[in-house]
């Protein structure tokens, strides 16, 4: 049962809640998938199970939930055959560096960084993305369906590979 806000008159209508995360969810739905026209496509899906779903909603960490939503979406369509997930598509390299970073990104880095990123495993691919959305932990857990401690190692491991393929652009 959905559990009521501090004060319902002045909370945004359910569906402004969700599209406040629309941009942050294609994000990872374009990593996911590879293709634009897919990745708008699990978003869709996505906002469709959540309108659906939102009696069982409980009010709180909206953003966290939206994301599992998406990602057993994504596993749903890829068991089903439907999703061909697109390794070598174009990543949104701007957007990454700029997380990465707030130094100086050499023009150079950009392609290596969308190399880099696009050669971890899906799991670690995941997690790093979360984890540029500003996920904490726990949050990233309750979205890929793990224990914080897997997350921990995960996120140590891909960071720890990243870092190996880019150390040529370390100051």
């Amino acid at each position: 049962m959905k559990a009521p806000a501090a004060d319902d008159r002045t909370a945004p209508p359910f569906g402004e809640q969700l599209m406040a995360h629309v941009d942050a969810l294609y994000n990872l739905a374009r990593y996911l998938c590879g293709r634009a026209s897919d990745a708008e496509d699990l978003v869709q899906e996505t906002f469709a199970r959540a309108l659906a779903a939102e009696r069982n909603f409980d009010g709180l960490h909206i953003k966290a939930w939206l994301f599992r939503i998406l990602r057993n979406a994504f596993i749903d369509q890829y068991r089903k055959g439907k999703a061909q997930a697109d390794l070598d598509g174009p990543l949104d390299v701007d957007r990454l560096t700029a997380e990465v970073s707030a130094a100086d990104v050499q023009p150079l880095l950009a392609s290596e960084l969308e190399a880099a990123v696009g050669a971890l495993s899906d799991d670690a691919r995941t997690v790093i993305l979360l984890d540029l959305e500003g996920f904490t932990e726990a949050e990233v857990a309750a979205v890929i369906g793990c224990a914080v401690g897997t997350v921990k190692s995960r996120l140590s491991r891909a960071r720890a590979l990243l870092r190996a393929q880019l150390k040529d652009y370390a100051r």
